[in-house]
């Protein structure tokens, strides 16, 4: 019996400092967050749109997640979830003369470097980071093999993505939005037309199809005053009016309109903003570090989230330009009061369903699965943009109040959160069953 016992503290012990050792601090130059804000700086810049910006994230992140799991085999493989990926990811650099993790960052920032419109910005990144590398007494050998490494990564994502229709996109019709009755027509103060109409085409990652998860009917349009569809918009209306500081804190804080324009007088101000997507990175790259995760796990997580935010545009707007939904703003201004002004500008897309319940309870439920509920977080995301922190008990808590922002914001009837949440709770539920499939675990 003591024989039992001594050998059971004996295995917790070695349990205990295995995770210890597992969790110790990540050095400066494995920092996770500084290439994706290094990334998320540049689609600042060049204002993606926030599908696009999805699709970005999933392939910064994909060399990343091959080059570690080229590495670890505890890492599996994305051939073994992603049905689509099929390329070899074997390089021609020898495991021992490169670090695997110092590769995986410079494949980030390149893949970003070679997709993005002014991916060139990146060029001045990767510079600093080899020169940390070198003040971190890194050799000059091992910093060249690495780099060869992320390039030859890189090459290979590339020519993955290139097989997604993307580049299709611009050869399609263009979209003409139908003026009057239910459907949507763009808004001010710019009348921006259409984002992505035909983002549907998309290949998706994880989900078997873009329709795949189609919500039920939108409340039926009516301009009767005793209609549902009136009374959700009086609702939106109503709400607008005299806010409590907390609604206006939440409407301001999920946010995330890449390019919001004010007007004063004649002139237009542009304000760029991070997208739901980055939002939602940045959500994760806090709780990676919150939970000690070491590289490799954090990047797991990273690219699951990346790629969950991929699916999760295709389905939402495959059901966008189905219903083809008119805005708040649209219908109160001409049904209502023509005065009124929704307290977020509303963007150029159609209404139905909430883009930010679809990607938020994706996300949150990945988040969930992947790190365990009630994982409390503080969320400084928004701090750039002189708003927050805020602190959550859970990723569905933060999801739940992602959500009901767009109703607070008045750019969402509230048939468009309670189904969009829906949604995204579907598309998470489909997305884990894939990665249970695959023996992806809980990685904290």
């Amino acid at each position: 019996m003591i024989k039992s016992i001594f050998i059971f503290l004996l295995a917790l012990c070695s349990t205990n400092c295995y995770a210890q050792k597992d969790k110790k601090p990540l050095p400066e130059y494995l920092q996770l967050d500084k290439a994706i804000n290094a990334v998320s700086a540049v689609m600042i810049h060049d204002v993606v749109n926030p599908p696009a910006a999805s699709r970005y994230y999933s392939y910064i992140m994909l060399g990343a997640y091959n080059l570690i799991s080229l590495n670890n085999k505890d890492v599996i493989p994305l051939s073994a979830f992603i049905k689509s990926y099929k390329d070899d990811n074997q390089i021609s650099i020898e495991k021992s003369k490169y670090n695997y993790r110092i590769a995986a960052i410079y494949c980030m920032l390149e893949t970003g470097k070679q997709m993005l419109p002014s991916g060139f910005m990146l060029q001045e990144n990767q510079d600093k980071y080899l020169a940390l590398l070198k003040t971190n007494k890194i050799s000059d050998e091992i910093i060249k093999q690495s780099v060869a490494a992320a390039l030859e990564m890189t090459a290979k994502v590339i020519k993955y993505s290139k097989g997604d229709n993307y580049n299709k996109l611009s050869g399609r019709l263009r979209y003409t939005p139908l003026k009057g009755g239910k459907n949507w027509y763009p808004t001010p103060p710019t009348y921006m037309e259409a984002v992505e109409p035909n983002w549907k085409t998309i290949r998706p990652m994880l989900i078997d199809s873009s329709n795949e998860f189609v919500p039920v009917r939108p409340t039926p349009f009516s301009t009767d005053s005793t209609s549902e569809f009136y009374k959700q918009a009086y609702e939106v209306y109503r709400v607008s009016k005299n806010p409590p500081m907390e609604q206006v804190t939440i409407a301001n804080f999920w946010d995330c309109n890449p390019f919001a324009v004010t007007t004063s007088g004649h002139m237009m101000i542009g304000f760029k903003k991070i997208s739901p997507g980055g939002h939602w990175m940045n959500i994760a790259g806090i709780a990676v570090k919150k939970a000690d995760l070491n590289f490799d796990r954090s990047v797991t997580v990273l690219t699951l989230v990346a790629i969950t935010q991929m699916d999760a545009f295709i389905s939402c707007w495959d059901e966008k330009y189905r219903s083809n939904g008119i805005r708040p703003e649209t219908y109160i201004n001409k049904y209502i009061d023509i005065t009124w002004v929704p307290y977020l500008q509303t963007p150029p897309f159609p209404e139905y369903p909430s883009g930010h319940a679809v990607l938020s309870n994706a996300s949150a439920g990945v988040l969930t699965y992947l790190l365990g509920d009630k994982f409390a977080y503080t969320d400084d995301s928004e701090v750039p943009y002189g708003v927050g922190p805020r602190s959550f008990k859970s990723f569905t808590a933060a999801a739940e109040e992602a959500s009901i922002s767009r109703f607070y914001g008045g750019i969402h009837f509230n048939d468009a959160i309670v189904f969009g949440n829906k949604q995204g709770r579907l598309i998470a539920s489909k997305i884990i069953e894939k990665l249970k499939a695959a023996k992806i675990t809980r990685q904290n």
